[in-house]
């Protein structure tokens, strides 16, 4: 029998980061000492505290039963209690906090909530591919939303026509930014609220990298906007903040219809976080953040390092101000996808092309700080001597 892939699958890219893995394995098995700078994940160990909170409750039976959809009361109240000790914002932990196995699950499910066929999403790009693919699979028309460096690489909503904007149900936003870099002031998010309610659009910011960010710059949450409440999910994860990519624990908050919806689909398609895990999220967010100072300082370190390296070898980038990416512009004569391979196969330095995150990533290459400071020198002494 013929096996046939839905059209849903067939109108994917391949997944970016699965290609360049592949990639990869091929140059290492030809003897390369390979400097991996291409997916973002943190190369640091959760803190110990978390890592004992969670061994406690793994022992305790009471954690081993399924576990509720919109998480544990102590975890919600942890993350209301971490907001409005961050932010200042307010949040009732019984229904406007829904926990996520990892935050890319909450964005790959909140346009199945709320797009009907034919409905569009605006969409930026360069952005976390999921928002198109989640979108898509919705049956939803995603509608991109240029990000360019000239505008600081935030949209502009004058440039919407206003037939699209008549036809859009979501709109994903994510600042500070994955692949850019790029942070977004208050002024900008009370922009978006504005369009939002004007339009009848829900707002679903990605707050990943809030926490990851330098020189003084504290991110603001779109909660924070007055308005926001009634337009806006915002996603958050533990897994930057703490190093828990692998633990796979987030949360959505925000409007409580919104965050309603959400969990309405969550309860037709998993069965929540291992209670452990959000024993040990409770310690994350309730405990010390003298973790969270210290990551800051070490990214910022490498930030330094790494930028400070990459002019001195000729390459056009701007300093960022959080997360742990760097968006560097593509020397003349290059695409982002053959200056990606330039530096693997002579370098064996692995990026990340910037057309893999959408046509207006062209133009540019995203490297991750995930390594030490001798290996960011490293890399770049290899990039000087293969030249471009």
């Amino acid at each position: 029998m013929e096996i046939s892939q839905a059209e849903r699958l067939k109108k994917l890219p391949p997944y970016l980061f699965a290609q360049i893995d592949r990639i990869k394995q091929d140059v290492k098995a030809q003897g390369v000492d390979i400097i991996d700078l291409g997916i973002g994940d943190p190369d640091q160990p959760t803190p110990a505290h978390i890592i004992e909170k969670l061994k406690q409750a793994a022992a305790d039976a009471e954690n081993h039963r399924y576990p509720s959809y919109e998480g544990m009361p102590a975890f919600r109240q942890a993350v209301a209690g971490w907001y409005k000790k961050r932010f200042g914002v307010a949040l009732d932990p019984r229904d406007e906090v829904v926990s996520l196995i990892g935050s890319k699950e909450g964005i790959a499910h909140i346009p199945l909530a709320f797009v009907n066929p034919g409905e569009r999403v605006l969409v930026p790009s360069p952005g976390y591919p999921v928002y198109k693919t989640s979108t898509m699979f919705a049956g939803g028309i995603p509608e991109i939303l240029p990000l360019r460096g000239g505008n600081g690489f935030l949209p502009d909503f004058s440039k919407i026509p206003a037939s699209v904007l008549r036809e859009t149900r979501l709109m994903f936003l994510n600042y500070p930014n994955n692949p850019t870099a790029a942070v977004a002031e208050k002024s900008f998010f009370e922009e978006a609220v504005a369009l939002a309610i004007k339009h009848g659009i829900i707002i679903c910011h990605d707050c990943a990298y809030s926490e990851v960010a330098f020189d003084g710059c504290r991110p603001h949450s779109f909660l924070e906007v007055d308005g926001a409440r009634d337009v806006c999910i915002e996603f958050h994860s533990l897994s930057k903040t703490y190093n828990m990519t692998g633990w796979r624990i987030g949360f959505a908050v925000g409007n409580r219809d919104i965050v309603g919806g959400l969990g309405k689909i969550k309860t037709n398609i998993d069965s929540g976080i291992f209670q452990a895990v959000q024993w040990a999220g409770v310690a994350a967010l309730s405990g010390d953040q003298g973790c969270v100072e210290t990551m800051r300082a070490m990214y910022q370190g490498r930030r330094d390092v790494l930028v400070s390296g990459l002019k001195s070898a000729g390459l056009d980038l701007a300093v960022p101000k959080a997360t742990f990416y760097v968006w560097v512009n593509v020397p003349r004569g290059y695409t982002s996808s053959e200056f990606t391979m330039h530096l693997l196969r002579t370098a064996g330095i692995v990026t990340t092309p910037g057309s893999g995150f959408g046509e207006e990533g062209e133009g540019y290459i995203r490297i991750a700080l995930t390594v030490d400071n001798e290996r960011l020198k490293e890399a770049v002494e290899r990039i000087k001597k293969v030249g471009f």
